[in-house]
């Protein structure tokens, strides 16, 4: 490692995507306890434009600046004490702390895996979200095979991922997109798929993953008696309503919705990892935006209608 400055993103005021720059600073020293990763790639994440625009900045407050990035795929430079060795290809993330969008970041080992054999890095940014489906479907709504899905935001971040792993864990898997990706959550083995702009009688499911946030208790309605409604996301225009309406329906034992939020640990990328290798969760990239068009990288994910993922290259 003969540099001793690396690149990374940040911004010194909340607002649109213009207001991230890709800015020059030191390499991170690790402590002891820590393991330097020089990162090959990031993915986009919702959570982070709602950072970027500060609608969250009740968690994020008015410190400046700030940085952006929440997962990593990248390799090991300094392992210090842990299991990993100068060269091993990870992937993981910083807990709910932001800044991995950065060249070098330093790490706790137990927030990273090693990336499965064969997986090229770029096209792995895309999966790391996956951990939140699996957190979804394995720990919050007990999904059990024959029930039936629904997901919503089929061909989203964490709704890409979800058809394949819902249809692995063998529910019957609907997939509400819009019209011009409902070819792509068939591909992803959604045994239906409906425009969500025309949905019509949707009929009842035993499990609901919501990845938008607005119009809850419309798919609340929509569970069976039985039935578990996860959301990953709240709607920013009206967060207190949101969040009082997740409150009370999340103290139910019948037809409940209960949110959270992913903040996912090396168990949980090893498990994700053993999906993939599988074959039965396989990447999909939108686009691919190096670092220095991190802002555009940013505005095609607000302008909505990203099949899978994008990702900032690093390399």
């Amino acid at each position: 490692m003969a540099s001793t400055s690396m690149r990374y993103v940040t911004f010194d005021r909340y607002g649109p995507p213009e207001v991230l720059s890709v800015a020059t600073g030191p390499i991170p020293r690790p402590r002891p306890d820590e393991v330097l990763v020089r990162v090959r790639a990031v993915s986009l994440n919702a959570g982070e434009l709602a950072a970027r625009a500060g609608k969250v900045r009740v968690v994020t407050g008015t410190k400046f600046p700030q940085r952006m990035g929440v997962d990593l795929v990248g390799e090991v430079v300094e392992p210090g004490t842990s299991r990993f060795a100068a060269g091993d290809k990870v992937w993981g993330g910083n807990g709910r702390s932001l800044g991995t969008a950065a060249e070098y970041v330093a790490v706790a080992p137990g927030r990273i895996d090693h990336l499965p054999a064969g997986l090229d890095m770029v096209e792995a940014a895309a999966l790391p979200a996956g951990t939140t489906a699996i957190t979804a479907f394995r720990d919050k709504a007990a999904l059990a095979p024959g029930e039936r899905l629904l997901v919503r935001g089929a061909t989203g971040g964490v709704g890409y991922v979800a058809v394949q792993l819902g249809k692995a864990m063998g529910a019957h898997v609907t997939g509400l997109a819009s019209a011009a990706n409902l070819d792509l959550a068939k591909q992803l083995g959604a045994d239906e798929v409906i425009d969500y702009r025309a949905p019509g009688d949707l009929g009842r499911f035993d499990v609901i993953l919501d990845t938008v946030g607005t119009g809850l208790p419309a798919f609340r309605r929509l569970l069976t008696p039985h039935g578990r409604m996860v959301t990953i996301a709240f709607d920013f225009d009206h967060l207190v309503r949101s969040l009082g309406y997740i409150a009370a329906n999340s103290i139910r034992r019948d037809r409940w919705l209960r949110a959270f939020s992913g903040n996912p640990e090396a168990p949980l990328f090893a498990e994700l990892g053993r999906w993939v290798t599988a074959g039965e969760i396989r990447p999909h990239v939108d686009r691919v935006f190096p670092l220095s068009d991190v802002a555009a990288a940013h505005r095609a994910l607000e302008q909505g209608g990203v099949r899978g993922k994008i990702v900032v290259d690093l390399s």
